[in-house]
């Protein structure tokens, strides 16, 4: 035990000499915090049914909903948007070229990961369909790895609006972000208030840009400078505020993330309570940005942040794959008759909870497992030869065919 803890204090120690002294420590571990928030969140508030048609998705939300507020907690996507229009700002200021080549070279980045899980699956979907697993199993595995995929999308397609985000900072400051919060809440008074009936259901999806880019707009601004302390505690009092309202005199669903059989969700897409939260965990963040720094000094607690950041894309990516890599062999377990606690029987019970955080380990375990060959897929792929240009292309048509498939589409 003492030579394992030495050798973590000497790889700590080797990770916080080789840190550049500019590197905003605490812009990192808000962005470590909010990644681990997804696995965690999925994990916690998702579960499965298990019958004879194979597994099913279900929420112990549907159960307790006294759990809603942990989704408060566990719904940390605010801060994610916050610190990297943070960062974004930062290396949109060092770029060498132009806003063009700089772009590129983001959104590159994010697409090789998501184009790597979904090529994986459209193998994987191929043989455990030949291996006799269920269908339904199937349609809820590719429903639940292309889940936090719908998230990389937005965000690239917020990160393609930087220069814009750039430009109203520096003219408008954090009332940047105001006509996003005012264009949500028109969208919502339409859909849920007295002319709802005749509102078409596709409206509601104008709120996903703008209750997305709201926290980016934040951490642009407060990466050019132009949110400070009062600026913080504003967002934090306000958000909080009106969140309170929403849910008090409004009565928006309490609960962050979907839930089935609710007619009304706050997530997909964004409501204007997601941005209420939003907003008071930006504020938080602003304000509690030194105190984090000061605590990251400690090389112990910098080595983790750092291992997360750089491997975000890899569990924003692969972190279903990993309860699925348990659930999907559990499911088939008595020929698939044999419920396994925590995994594959409902999530309607206290049992079922504290079962269900006795399997988060293994879920970590596995995701550890897959990260060490999947994060090839975040690294330049090779290209200019035939063979290279072959390979990418046949990942193309893999991950077509797998979004495809997890869309319902065929």
């Amino acid at each position: 035990m003492n030579a394992m803890l030495t050798r973590a204090h000497r790889l700590a120690a080797r990770i916080d000499t080789a840190t550049p002294a500019h590197r905003d420590r605490a812009v990192d571990g808000l962005r470590a915090l909010a990644l681990l928030a997804v696995p965690l969140g999925h994990w916690m508030l998702g579960g499965f049914r298990l019958d004879a048609d194979g597994l099913h998705n279900a929420s112990p939300l549907s159960a307790f909903g006294a759990l809603a507020p942990l989704s408060w907690v566990l719904q940390m996507l605010g801060i994610f948007f916050l610190v990297g229009g943070y960062a974004s700002v930062l290396s949109y200021r060092r770029r060498t070229s132009t806003t063009a080549v700089w772009l590129r070279g983001r959104l590159v980045r994010l697409g090789r990961p998501v184009l790597g899980v979904a090529a994986v699956w459209a193998v994987l979907l191929a043989v455990l369909s030949a291996l006799g697993v269920p269908g339904d199993t199937l349609r809820t595995a590719s429903t639940l790895v292309i889940q936090p995929l719908w998230f990389v999308g937005v965000y690239t397609v917020v990160t393609a609006l930087t220069p814009v985000c750039v430009r109203l900072a520096r003219r408008l400051g954090g009332w940047a972000a105001l006509p996003l919060v005012v264009s949500v809440a028109v969208v919502d008074f339409l859909r849920y208030g007295p002319f709802a009936e005749a509102v078409p259901s596709w409206l509601s999806v104008l709120n996903v840009l703008p209750g997305w880019l709201f926290a980016y707009q934040l951490g642009v601004s407060w990466g050019e400078g132009r949110i400070g302390k009062r600026g913080a505690r504003l967002l934090l009092v306000g958000g909080g505020a009106l969140f309170a309202v929403l849910l008090l005199a409004f009565h928006y669903p309490p609960s962050m993330v979907g839930v089935p059989g609710e007619a009304r969700t706050n997530s997909h897409p964004p409501s204007l309570l997601v941005v209420a939260l939003a907003a008071a965990q930006s504020g938080a963040a602003i304000l509690l940005r030194d105190r984090i720094g000061r605590l990251l000094r400690r090389p112990l607690l910098w080595a983790p942040v750092v291992v997360i950041n750089l491997s975000a894309m890899t569990i924003l990516c692969w972190h279903q794959s990993a309860m699925l890599a348990a659930a999907v062999p559990a499911s088939l377990l008595g020929d698939g008759t044999a419920a396994v606690a925590g995994l594959t029987t409902g999530p309607d019970t206290v049992g079922w909870i504290l079962a269900r955080i006795a399997w988060l380990p293994v879920f970590a375990g596995l995701l550890v497992l897959i990260a060490r060959y999947a994060r090839r897929f975040d690294a330049p792929w090779k290209a200019g030869t035939r063979a290279a240009n072959a390979r990418r292309a046949l990942a193309g048509l893999l991950a077509a065919g797998f979004a495809v498939f997890a869309l319902g589409l065929a």
